[in-house]
């Protein structure tokens, strides 16, 4: 019997062992795919995770067509690969929302418009896309939270909605603040009287 007998060596087992640790070293192309994963992360406004097992091919190509023209990126990743390049790009959240087949939506304009694109092309095409949550400024959002987002109006249209009621008293305003100095002083006159007859507490 060899000393290596003696001592339990298995050269099978050993090649075995050698064979795990292969798996578990990163390679070239699995460092690739995370540092990808982490350029897309960066500047990113918001991420949205969802769930594409299920979906032909076609409307996966359709999907990425109508999120392309929104400029986002939509992605199927590995989650191991996804959770290294969530730590590495310190959005450790990232991974409570990646689970079983992910593709995710990298948006880098207004936050709401991955949620509008994706939640009206499950609308339309009735296809078995599952939103499974995002994240957004660092918060994790639920797939209900993701639904209210797609169903706010975007930041253009929120600030032509409060120009539009702001514009009477401002207009007022400006009204007065061109006028002759005692028109400005009749105001600020009626408002100090207004003042004065409020009683005291």
């Amino acid at each position: 019997m060899s000393p290596l007998d003696s001592i339990g060596f298995d050269a099978a087992s050993e090649q075995e062992q050698q064979d795990d640790w292969g798996k578990k070293l990163p390679t070239d192309r699995k460092v690739k795919a995370v540092q990808d994963i982490q350029e897309w992360l960066d500047g990113a406004t918001i991420v949205i995770s969802t769930d594409y097992s299920g979906l032909p091919v076609t409307d996966i190509t359709a999907l990425r067509r109508a999120l392309r023209e929104k400029e986002i990126r939509y992605k199927v990743v590995k989650n191991t690969l996804a959770y290294l390049a969530a730590d590495g790009s310190g959005k450790p959240e990232l991974k409570e929302i990646i689970q079983g087949p992910s593709a995710i939506a990298f948006g880098y304009g207004e936050p709401t418009d991955p949620a509008k694109v994706l939640s009206d092309f499950i609308r339309q095409t009735r296809v078995p896309l599952e939103i499974r949550g995002a994240v957004l400024e660092g918060r994790v959002l639920d797939p209900a939270q993701v639904q209210q987002l797609a169903s706010l109006p975007a930041k253009d249209d929120l600030v032509a909605l409060l120009l539009a009621r702001m514009q009477s008293p401002v207009s007022g305003l400006v009204n007065v603040l061109n006028g002759p100095i005692s028109g400005l002083a009749r105001v600020l006159q009626g408002h100090i009287d207004n003042l004065q007859e409020q009683p005291a507490e």
